[in-house]
């Protein structure tokens, strides 16, 4: 009996987030859904550039003060 509520209450709970997404969906329309993966997109290519740009300004760091004059490793 526990499994048929819960099952229930699970099929349930996934009729209400399709509703909820495809509201979503048709509210913003086929523009406005590439228009907002293009943002996104746009937001994670802008932050991976800005983690490149601190990577290599920390590394930099690094190297001044460690007196590494190149980027070459040297092995023993």
């Amino acid at each position: 009996m526990k499994r048929i509520v819960w099952m229930g209450i699970g099929v349930a709970i996934g009729v209400i987030a399709f509703r909820k997404v495809s509201q979503a969906q048709s509210a913003l329309g086929p523009e406005g859904l590439n228009r907002a993966v293009g943002q996104l997109a746009d937001g994670v290519y802008d932050f991976a550039d800005a983690v490149r740009a601190g990577m290599r300004e920390r590394e930099t760091d690094l190297r001044t003060a460690l007196g590494v004059e190149s980027a070459e490793l040297v092995r023993r």
